[in-house]
């Protein structure tokens, strides 16, 4: 992944940002289980994933220039997914607070169209910002699987929305032409918003299973519809990648 300079001002150094985004997941996972009376071990949960996150970018953005505001809004965005993965071991205990978990899932989607308008705002597109991104986007999906798993809204073959991305990437391994650029597309994110608010409205307590079950269905079908249209399209190039 690469990056670009931010401005000519000096920038802020990285380990700022990341303190400050360990910092924001510490008091927001120690305010949930203080109020939810969960165990430290949600806390934990919740420092080590966004240990994992800050050791990626440390990996990956290798530059002295500024991280940017776009990034910087999807770190932010990072706290709440690690959050929200944090608690999925005692939701099925938290039956009363599923309106508010869904609320706080909301907010990082909300937060999702917040980082793209920024770096267009701010003319920082990279390939790095899209790529945080897109892997928050996946890990924030896979939460919301297990968490409905959990929950007992459908079986583990909702799991499958969170993990055909990482097969995807695991499958670019043996054959790497899956890892050809692909053209922004419409038909993409509308698949991922879709997933997102089928797997959000299914921990809502009033939704019948029945009925998320159906949507949840309709999603993972979609979703793999769009994997086929990017692999055909990503096979059919692959001769222009070498």
């Amino acid at each position: 992944m690469d990056s670009c300079p931010q401005s000519r001002q000096s920038p802020i150094p990285l380990w700022l940002d990341l303190t400050f985004g360990m910092a924001v997941t510490l008091v927001l996972a120690m305010a949930a289980t203080s109020l939810l009376h969960l165990p430290g071990s949600a806390v934990a949960i919740a420092v080590v994933l966004q240990g994992g996150i800050t050791a990626l970018v440390v990996r990956f953005w290798a530059t002295q220039a500024d991280f940017g505001w776009a990034n910087r809004a999807t770190l932010l965005r990072a706290t709440l997914v690690v959050v929200l993965l944090a608690l999925i071991p005692w939701l099925d205990q938290l039956e009363s607070w599923l309106w508010g978990y869904t609320a706080l899932a909301l907010l990082a989607l909300v937060l999702d169209g917040v980082d793209g308008k920024l770096a267009r705002v701010t003319g920082n597109n990279t390939v790095f910002g899209a790529r945080f991104d897109m892997e928050l986007d996946a890990l924030f999906i896979l939460g919301l699987s297990l968490a409905v798993l959990v929950l007992g809204k459908a079986g583990p073959w909702v799991l499958a929305l969170g993990l055909m991305r990482y097969a995807f990437v695991a499958a670019s391994w043996f054959w790497p032409w899956l890892n050809g650029p692909l053209p922004e597309s419409f038909r993409r994110k509308t698949v991922c918003v879709w997933q997102i608010v089928t797997l959000m409205v299914a921990l809502l307590p009033p939704v019948p299973d029945g009925f998320a079950n159906l949507t949840l269905a309709t999603a993972l079908v979609l979703l793999g519809w769009s994997f086929l249209v990017d692999i055909r399209g990503l096979y059919q190039r692959r001769y222009s990648y070498e």
